[in-house]
């Protein structure tokens, strides 16, 4: 496991951003420490997506900054955040339906490192190894969710931002997607910034958390301090 650094991997300052003419998040603060896991909870339509895809580049905030490993990538495309070792795990699988299993993790390689992507990507997840030559959407929704996970072992990524990896599998695929992330992180120091509905899977991964409502920052501590449920109640009972 590669060793913590002062330098965070990914830092939010003062975050304003939406789409066109409607604001969705409003003036957010959240660092993740590199090495670190942090859970982002928060009720349904509160911006956690929208957070993700402004720290990806798919969104551009109106105001503030996004920096990654100490670098403000503000103004940077998606592709280039990308290349810096930012990998984003969209909710819904964000796989090319249309493609093989192989074209698909040849998508997400560097290249000359190709054959090298998909066998880490295999070695990962076995089962992409028997389905390679299978179109992309024609896969279970446990298979296309780890075909959408299996890109972080086809190139460097010091970052990932997983949202809901666990929406709509059966329980079995859910504990095999969190078994993938704790063994990502413990293996090579990734840093890593998930949201899910199992939030209390989430918070038992993660260093510390925020919860966001409304498009703010209302909570923020440890896991361990969020995984109160008095800390939850009172939460809960004030929105």
């Amino acid at each position: 496991m590669s060793e913590s650094t002062s330098v965070p991997a990914l830092e939010l300052k003062g975050v304003t951003a939406g789409y066109e003419n409607t604001t969705i998040l409003r003036d957010v603060q959240l660092v993740v420490p590199a090495g670190s896991v942090v859970a982002l909870i928060g009720p349904n339509g509160a911006g956690k997506s929208t957070l993700l895809k402004t720290v990806s580049g798919l969104v551009k905030p109106t105001s503030g900054t996004v920096q990654l490993f100490g670098e403000d990538v503000t103004e940077l495309q998606p592709n280039r955040r990308a290349r810096k070792g930012l990998c984003h795990i969209p909710e819904g699988r964000g796989i090319y339906k249309r493609l093989t299993v192989r074209e698909n993790l040849l998508m997400q390689a560097d290249a000359g490192d190709e054959e090298g992507a998909i066998e880490r990507a295999t070695e990962a997840f076995p089962v992409l190894g028997k389905r390679l030559q299978q179109l992309a959407g024609t896969l279970s929704g446990g298979e296309q969710q780890m075909l959408s996970m299996a890109r972080t072992y086809t190139r460097d990524q010091r970052l990932i931002l997983v949202d809901e990896a666990s929406l709509g599998l059966a329980p079995i695929i859910v504990d095999a997607i969190f078994a993938f992330l704790h063994r990502i992180v413990a293996e090579k120091g990734t840093s890593l910034l998930i949201v899910d509905q199992f939030v209390h899977r989430a918070l038992d991964m993660a260093q510390t958390a925020y919860v966001l409502n409304r498009g703010e920052i209302t909570l923020s501590g440890t896991s361990e301090e969020l995984s109160n449920m008095d800390v939850f109640a009172e939460y809960l009972s004030n929105h």
